[in-house]
């Protein structure tokens, strides 16, 4: 109804996507390297210390979805591996002649 240009106290926000978060409507990237950069953009401005509590907060939503997508991604990428070694993942060979006693 209202316009997304301005948060519940009439301030406006910086971007569109702040907005989006704030409702809980963001549309969230599918693919890790998105996924990973924006995560990587969202702890910038947060460790900067200049954003609102609210969008602070908004951030933080965000970026545990972001989190999330990026360890799914990275959990389906292990398990394609594991396929494709046909789920036999061996230790890392025995390297016993190569010790420093």
């Amino acid at each position: 109804m209202g316009d997304k240009s301005t948060g519940n106290a009439g301030k406006p926000l910086k971007t569109s996507d702040e907005g989006a978060a704030l409702s809980g409507v963001a549309a969230l990237p599918q693919d890790f390297e998105t996924a990973l950069a924006e995560l990587e953009a969202l702890v910038a401005q947060m460790e900067d210390g200049q954003l609102p509590l609210e969008q602070s907060l908004a951030a933080y939503e965000k970026g545990v979805e972001l989190a999330r997508i990026c360890q799914q991604r990275l959990d389906s990428a292990e398990q394609q591996v594991k396929v494709l070694q046909g789920n036999l993942l061996k230790p890392l060979a025995d390297t016993s002649g190569m010790t420093e006693d």
